[in-house]
């Protein structure tokens, strides 16, 4: 049984101890408190965690054979949600303090629904009391900051929620994405094929700040492997814009419906990609 009232935070974790306190640390700071968070951790050990939070915390461990199953990851954390409504939150990410408040009336709502965020800048835990400065020290999503309402195209996983039944309606996230790159398109159409309606509130989250790469040659391969999974489903490219620009410099080839990787990039040219 499941209480209408409750709510679950889901989190899953690679690698991201410092984030993962920070992330608990503004949940703790919420108007309204989850009944526990679950955080799913992929190919590595629960991290040793102080029992202080107002909130129960469950620790669940997966092995995905060395690669990065995010979508494997994300339906376990829901599989064992206690709650019928769930909010999904990337382990980078810091919740406003009415983060759950503002999620709160859609709880029994068979939609999806999608959050928004602002990326923190670099250093930005720096500063004594910097988690009353989060606004700030931010800047909002370059691609989303001017759209009041996500398309199926730009839903995003970072800061998202719906119940056990919407999110089984939808299928979950398909397993057949591995690593980085086009699960989350994929759970969107996923969304709009299954009738399932797609709004956007001022639910904010804030990214923490890490070195990125532009376009992503770190996740060359896996983006290469997805897209291709992605058009045999949906017969549309994703990632667009990342995909012209491997095929600009001659990374991968478009033919017959189908990329070929030409050639990968040098550990040189993934170095040269990398942005502050």
């Amino acid at each position: 049984m499941y209480s209408t009232a409750s709510i679950s935070v889901l989190t899953i974790v690679h690698k991201r101890h410092d984030a993962l306190i920070n992330l608990m640390n503004g949940l703790a700071k919420n108007s309204i408190l989850p009944i526990e968070l679950i955080i799913v951790y992929i190919n590595e050990r629960a991290y040793p965690l102080k029992d202080e939070y107002p909130f129960k915390i469950r620790s669940l461990e997966i092995d995905t054979a060395g690669e990065l199953n995010l979508a494997k990851a994300r339906n376990t954390a829901i599989k064992s949600s206690s709650s019928l409504f769930n909010i999904f939150l990337d382990v980078d990410c810091i919740p406003a303090d009415d983060l759950i408040e503002q999620y709160l009336p859609y709880s029994t709502k068979n939609i999806l629904i999608s959050g928004r965020v602002r990326y923190l800048k670099k250093g930005f835990a720096d500063k004594l009391g910097w988690m009353s400065q989060l606004m700030q020290n931010s800047r909002p999503d370059p691609v989303r900051k001017d759209v009041d309402q996500f398309s199926y195209e730009l839903f995003w996983s970072l800061n998202f929620a719906c119940t056990k039944d919407t999110f089984h309606k939808i299928g979950g996230f398909d397993q057949n994405y591995i690593g980085y790159g086009a699960e989350d398109t994929d759970f969107g159409f996923s969304a709009r094929n299954n009738g399932i309606a797609h709004i956007t509130i001022d639910a904010l989250a804030y990214h923490q700040y890490h070195p990125s790469y532009n376009p992503p040659l770190n996740h060359f391969k896996p983006i290469v492997i997805n897209a291709n999974q992605f058009f045999l489903k949906w017969r549309v490219w994703p990632m667009m814009g990342w995909l012209t620009k491997f095929n600009e410099c001659g990374y991968i080839s478009f033919k017959n419906n189908k990329i070929t990787i030409v050639r990968e990039p040098s550990k040189q040219e993934i170095a040269a990609s990398l942005i502050e």
